[in-house]
């Protein structure tokens, strides 16, 4: 197992290309129970007719875990935004119908998007109060089973040279509500500081799906509380002023 060509470096975890191999090595603070739940979704999402990288081995390097799956050639959507503004809205359309068709997809032995969520706001420094009302508002919530990916970004997808697109990193996924998708990707891009872009991917996706706007920003409170549990420092504020919004009952 050749471990010099780095291709990712991601908080906690290193990615390496061997040959057609993509090898990611997570650092020790991730259990087998992690790394084993997260190869589960990937496998799981397999099943489906979303291209993703197949897994080929779960080992350990140097004591810490890994996963070895397909190295898919390519760049990501988001640095091809980067690199021709030009393009920007052809590429903003492309993504919306990617999670569109990820949303259309079912794998019914995938976790709960609720319960996921419930668990998360539970976990947060939020007042009991605060957990309370956002745990009752999301029970409140319609129940969907849709395949939710629960990180989709640009940064995740990958378009080969023959413009075939991959998406990337299922360690989230869940199946639920396409809204609730929806609007943490809206929270990444404005975490991202992209606001501009955020506001045209949700009208966008409204458009596309007739979902009214209104619905997806019902759930921005209780996705930023979700998100708290695993966000950085600076971006704790921005979280909670989502949390705190009420203009959306």
């Amino acid at each position: 197992m050749n471990l010099e060509n780095i291709i990712s470096v991601r908080p906690k975890k290193l990615i390496y290309r061997d040959g057609n191999k993509a090898i990611k090595v997570f650092d020790e603070t991730f259990s087998k129970a992690d790394i084993l739940n997260e190869a589960l979704n990937q496998a799981r999402i397999e099943e489906t007719h979303l291209n993703i990288p197949k897994i080929h081995e779960i080992t350990k390097v140097d004591g810490k875990w890994a996963i070895i799956s397909d190295y898919i050639e390519g760049k990501t959507l988001e640095s091809l935004m980067q690199e021709d503004t030009a393009k920007l809205d052809e590429y903003l359309n492309l993504f919306v119908n990617l999670q569109i068709f990820v949303n259309s997809q079912r794998a019914s032995l995938l976790n709960k998007q609720k319960d996921k969520m419930l668990r998360k706001i539970s976990e947060t420094s939020l007042d009991e109060t605060t957990k309370y009302d956002l745990q009752i508002r999301l029970e409140g919530m319609p129940n969907h089973n849709k395949v939710c990916h629960g990180d989709f970004n640009p940064s995740n997808i990958i378009i080969t040279p023959e413009k075939k697109s991959y998406i990337l990193d299922w360690s989230h996924v869940t199946q639920g509500n396409a809204s609730a998708d929806v609007a943490r990707t809206y929270l990444l891009f404005c975490l991202d500081k992209k606001i501009n872009i955020a506001d045209n991917y949700l009208n966008l996706f409204c458009k596309k799906t007739g979902t009214k706007k209104h619905y997806v920003q019902m759930w921005f409170p209780i996705v930023a509380a979700s998100q708290m549990v695993n966000s950085k420092l600076d971006e704790q504020e921005f979280l909670k002023h989502w949390v705190h919004v009420v203009d959306y009952e």
